[in-house]
C-alpha cells in the first residue's frame, strides 16, 4: 500500500481505485486563490463509513498547496500566510482567554525532520509574561506556550508520554502539533501544508510512526499541522516511471501497447513491484531536494507567522516576520 499522511491523496487514491467521484461519508471542497497559485482543499470525514474507507478519524483535513512555497517570494508568502491563518482560525475556534500549547515534533539534527523544532523557535510565546504585561496588551495576546520534546532515539522517552505529562501540568485549552509528513507525489514535497483537527502521529514523515497525539490520549483538542518534506525511494521511482511511460508511449508507434499495459497497472501494484525490486535499499531510503535547508526555514516562517496571527488578536498581516527569528 502506498503510504501517505495527506487526506487529499488518500481520497485521490480511493477515487481512482473505485472509479467513483463521490465517496460515502467524505465531503470535498476545493478553492483556488491568488490567481490560481494557491489551492485549498477541504476534506471532511463525516461518519464511520467515511472513516473506515479513508483510514482516518472523523474530522476536518485542510490542504493548502502552492509551488510558491518553494521560492523566496515575499508577497506570495504573505498570501499563503493569510490563507493559512484564516483556515487555522476557523478550525481551532478558541474562545477569548483560551490557552494554547504548541508542540514542535521532530529531530533538530535531521534537516527534513526539523520543521517542528524550527517553528517552535519562531512562535511568539507569552505564558511566562502574561501576568506581568498591562491589561490593555493582555487582551491582544493569548496565553501561548511551546516546546520541542525531541525524538525517542535521543531522549529515550515516548514523545506522546512527554507531551501528555506537559499537558497535565500546563492544562492548555488546545494543543497544536507541527511535524513532517509523508506524501505519495514528489510534486507535493515542500509545497503542501495539511491542517487537521484529529491529531497527528509523531515521526510519520520518516516512516517511524509513534503513539498518536489526539484528544483521546491527551484529553484536549489537538490540531495537527504537517508538511511532506521527503519522499521514499519507491515513490520517486514510481513517479519517474509514470513520466517515462507517458513519454515513450507518445513517441513509439509499434511498442505503444506494451507501454499502455505498464501504465495501466494499479498504483498499489506498481508501488509494490518497485519496492520489491529496490529491496533492501528502499526500506530506509528517503529523498529530499538539495535546497532543503532554505525551504525548511521558509516553511517554518510561514507556519510560525500563521500561528502568531491566528492565535494572537493583536497580531495582523502587517506584523509578518516581526516575531520570528
Amino acid at each position: 500500500m502506498i503510504r501517505t499522511d495527506l487526506a487529499l491523496e488518500t481520497h485521490e487514491l480511493l477515487k481512482s481505485s473505485r472509479d467513483e467521484s463521490i465517496l460515502p461519508g467524505v465531503e470535498v471542497e476545493e478553492e483556488e486563490i491568488y490567481e490560481g497559485e494557491i489551492k485549498v482543499t477541504r476534506v471532511r470525514v463525516t461518519n464511520d463509513e467515511g472513516a473506515e474507507s479513508m483510514g482516518k478519524p472523523i474530522g476536518n483535513y485542510i490542504t493548502i498547496e502552492s509551488d510558491l512555497m518553494k521560492i523566496n517570494d515575499v508577497y506570495a508568502q504573505e498570501e499563503i500566510i493569510k490563507v493559512f491563518s484564516d483556515e487555522l482560525g476557523r478550525l481551532h475556534n478558541l474562545k477569548d482567554g483560551g490557552s494554547c500549547l504548541i508542540i514542535g515534533l521532530g529531530n533538530w539534527h535531521v534537516t527534513p525532520d526539523a520543521l517542528g523544532p524550527k517553528v517552535v523557535s519562531k512562535v511568539l510565546v507569552t505564558r511566562h509574561i502574561k501576568e506581568s504585561i498591562s491589561k490593555e496588551i493582555q487582551t491582544e495576546v493569548r496565553d501561548v506556550s511551546a516546546i520541542s520534546p525531541g525524538v525517542m532515539g535521543i531522549t529515550g522517552i515516548e514523545t506522546a508520554e512527554t507531551v501528555k505529562g506537559i499537558v497535565g501540568r500546563v492544562k492548555p485549552d488546545l494543543v497544536i502539533a507541527v511535524d513532517a509528513l509523508a506524501a505519495r507525489r514528489t510534486s507535493r514535497i515542500n509545497s503542501t501544508i495539511q491542517i487537521c483537527d484529529t491529531g497527528i502521529s509523531p515521526g510519520a514523515g520518516l516512516g517511524n510512526n509513534r503513539k498518536m497525539l489526539d484528544e483521546k490520549h491527551l484529553g484536549v483538542k489537538v490540531i495537527g499541522i504537517g508538511v511532506p518534506t521527503v519522499v521514499d525511494a519507491a515513490t520517486l521511482v514510481s513517479d519517474t516511471m509514470d513520466l517515462v511511460l507517458g513519454s515513450m508511449k507518445s513517441q513509439t508507434e509499434n511498442g505503444a501497447q506494451f507501454y499502455e499495459m505498464l501504465e495501466s497497472l494499479e498504483s498499489d501494484e506498481k508501488y509494490s513491484m518497485i519496492k520489491e525490486i529496490l529491496y533492501p535499499y528502499s526500506a530506509n531510503m528517503f529523498v529530499t531536494p538539495k535546497e532543503v535547508d532554505e525551504v525548511i526555514d521558509r516553511l517554518a516562517n510561514i507556519i510560525a507567522n500563521s500561528l502568531n496571527i491566528s492565535l494572537h488578536e493583536g497580531i495582523g498581516k502587517e506584523d509578518i516576520n516581526r516575531y520570528v527569528g
